[in-house]
């Protein structure tokens, strides 16, 4: 069990061994309240993670949640964003690709999280990200909504890796695959409340700026998260052993040194991962972004029919992270890997060339898919790589899958253009997908393993 204090540890001291610790420290009776609120993390196996657990994954978990809202309003409401702010036809992939741009800058706040700590950086991008959302609702043309939005997605991408890192590093090894699934079912919920909130956009006072208004909540919490998330153990015990050996040399250097190491000491996960997360992106973003103008443009979806799919199907859907955690646990997390990568390019191109009554079912399918290829890469990015680069790998990895969508949507543009139907161009785009399972066989398995067993110190860090 993680400690709670936020203190750092000193040199004698050791921290409590994560690895070691059990998932059945907590009695049901004592599960935290919240949890009878989201069944869906009870998929296929009960869930008996410890107090300091709990308390972790219900803190980020609500501040994710709110993450994933930001993007869903997005998505949603991008027709009345286009309408409101006049965008044309032929420059909305383009508009959006240039906000997903904005993820790419998130790498260089990961190389301060394995300098600084996880929790410092987290508090600060909950604070960026939920600050810029609120101001998205107050822009008054195309290009502050687009510098508003860039901003927004800086903090919002660098939140997304660093809570997989912090599940990662205080969650026993037996449960990192739960634990990380839990923490997606959690904030994919945020696409429930922007959906819910959608059907009523029409009707809302200032119609889709309320929606970013709503974005401002997570301010509320941040007492408690100041208060009750504690810097992890793991970064604790490479702090205390880096200051034994660490030299004078300080600087610009030395806060590249996680980078550096990264690619010196394991070039060839680093390779893989990174080109699967980029072909899978590549291949899959336009066809995550533009389901619901889909439905609206070309099957004559009201807003109101987006958000019971959305509550309906994606409710459902939902018990996917939880699952992808679980068999990647029990199976191994490279086969579950495989498995979601072989079937969602089929999905993708079943929904966007069926119709009537298969859509919904499809789109359930699509997106139960979609967690379960999410979890098991985050959870084996996570994985793979040492404590003292571990936040500088998922910032690595933000950064390629952000140039994968920016790239993705720019080739969905282009097809659009030259099949003359976007949604064909999102079906051909979808096969990429195709390549990646043969990338996945230079990764070790990483299920069932301690984090030092996977990835031992390597290159003189301080914690071999």
């Amino acid at each position: 069990m993680g400690t709670s204090t936020n203190e750092p540890l000193d040199e004698t001291s050791s921290p409590p061994d994560i690895e070691a610790a059990t998932a059945d420290a907590m009695p049901a009776r004592k599960w935290p309240w919240w949890v009878w609120f989201a069944p869906f993390l009870f998929a296929l196996k009960m869930p008996r993670f410890s107090q300091h657990q709990w308390r972790i994954l219900g803190l980020i978990g609500f501040a994710s949640l709110f993450m994933r809202y930001d993007g869903a309003v997005l998505q949603l409401a991008l027709p009345q964003i286009q309408n409101g702010l006049g965008i044309p036809d032929a420059a909305l992939s383009n508009t959006v690709a240039i906000i997903e741009m904005g993820s790419i800058p998130a790498f260089f706040l990961m190389l301060a999280a394995d300098r600084i700590g996880r929790r410092r950086l987290l508090l600060i991008t909950i604070v960026g990200y939920t600050v810029l959302t609120g101001a998205t609702a107050f822009v008054s043309t195309l290009t502050l909504f687009v510098i508003v939005q860039f901003l927004a997605r800086v903090f919002l991408m660098a939140e997304v890796m660093l809570a997989s890192v912090v599940i990662a590093e205080e969650f026993p090894p037996d449960a990192r695959g739960r634990g990380i699934g839990a923490l997606a079912a959690i904030a994919a919920n945020g696409f429930g409340v922007a959906a819910l909130l959608f059907a009523f956009v029409e009707v809302l006072p200032f119609g889709w700026r309320s929606l970013y208004v709503v974005g401002l909540i997570p301010l509320l919490i941040l007492i408690s998260l100041r208060r009750g998330l504690p810097e992890t153990a793991h970064f604790q015990k490479q702090q205390a052993a880096r200051a034994q050996l660490e030299t004078s040399e300080e600087g610009f250097i030395s806060n590249l040194q996680p980078l550096l190491d990264l690619v010196r000491a394991y070039p060839t996960r680093a390779l893989a991962i990174g080109s699967i997360v980029f072909l899978y992106t590549v291949a899959t973003s336009a066809a995550f972004f533009y389901d619901p103008t889909y439905l609206q443009q070309e099957h004559g979806w009201q807003p109101w029919h987006i958000t019971m799919l959305t509550i309906g199907g994606g409710f459902g859907a939902l018990f996917g992270n939880t699952i992808a955690g679980n068999v990647g646990d029990l199976l191994g997390r490279k086969r579950a890997t495989v498995l979601f990568l072989v079937i969602m390019p089929i999905l993708i191109a079943c929904f966007y060339n069926a119709f009537g009554w298969l859509l919904p079912i499809i789109w359930a399918m699509m997106l139960f898919c979609q967690m379960g290829v999410g979890v098991s890469l985050e959870t084996l990015g996570a994985e793979l790589f040492p404590t003292s680069y571990r936040s500088t790998a998922a910032g690595a990895r933000a950064l390629v899958a952000s140039s994968g969508t920016v790239v993705g949507l720019t080739m969905h543009g282009l097809l659009f253009g030259w099949l003359g139907s976007q949604w064909t161009a999102v079906t051909v785009l979808a096969l990429i997908v195709f390549v990646t399972p043969f990338l996945v066989a230079w990764l070790p398995e990483t299920s069932g393993r301690t984090l030092d067993e996977i990835a031992p110190e390597k290159l003189g860090n301080p914690a071999i």
